[in-house]
């Protein structure tokens, strides 16, 4: 699977995720070579945010952090996104016993690494010095990792019956905004914590 497949594994059944079925990375390789770079984009735009331009999309965060600040910030936030990525492999694969299916690990984890690329990549919006423009592209990125999941629900896990499949579908969404907000969470925390203490 290339960052050139997305776009058709978001709309497809049949384009990109049979190549990913058939390359059956290890949840090792997938994690170090994947999830980990991947999840390095929100924290490094973070960075260059609150560097290049800072107040212009975290106001709250003038004065500027200190290296200090930042870098504990940063790096809560890249450890609790690879702390979330297994962690969902897990609640997608407890999820399969909703349709009476119990999906492989591997096939959860392969889900929870690949549905989130286009929130990792909506951090690239931070080049903009735009709120509003950061807000569009991850509300965009939002409905392109439903699509991933949609559609990537039916090839991994083996699932015949289409309803089975939309409803599998519905339940990883629902948790992946759960994980999603509980990230946020923990920026907003860390941010208020590093306001809080000046």
């Amino acid at each position: 699977m290339t960052l050139q497949d997305l776009p058709k594994m978001m709309v497809s059944y049949t384009d990109g995720w049979p190549e990913l079925i058939r390359i059956h990375p290890s949840v090792q390789k997938m994690f170090l070579q994947y999830v980990m770079p991947m999840s390095l984009i929100p924290p490094a735009m973070f960075v260059y945010a609150m560097v290049v331009t800072p107040g212009e999309i975290f106001p709250a965060l003038v004065p500027q952090m200190t290296p200090g600040e930042m870098l504990a910030v940063v790096v809560a936030f890249y450890l609790a996104q690879l702390a979330m990525v297994p962690l969902m492999g897990s609640i997608i694969q407890q999820m399969g016993d909703v349709v009476d299916l119990r999906p492989d690990y591997h096939d959860a984890f392969m889900l929870a690494a690949v549905a989130p690329t286009p929130l990792w990549l909506s951090a690239l919006a931070l080049f903009i010095p735009s709120a509003w423009v950061a807000g569009i592209v991850v509300a965009a990125a939002w409905v392109a990792s439903a699509a991933l999941i949609y559609h990537g629900v039916k090839p991994l896990f083996g699932i015949d019956d289409e309803n089975k499949s939309r409803l599998m579908g519905s339940f990883v969404l629902g948790a992946g905004i759960i994980a999603w907000a509980a990230l946020m969470v923990v920026l907003v925390l860390m941010l208020s914590m590093v306001v809080g203490l000046r």
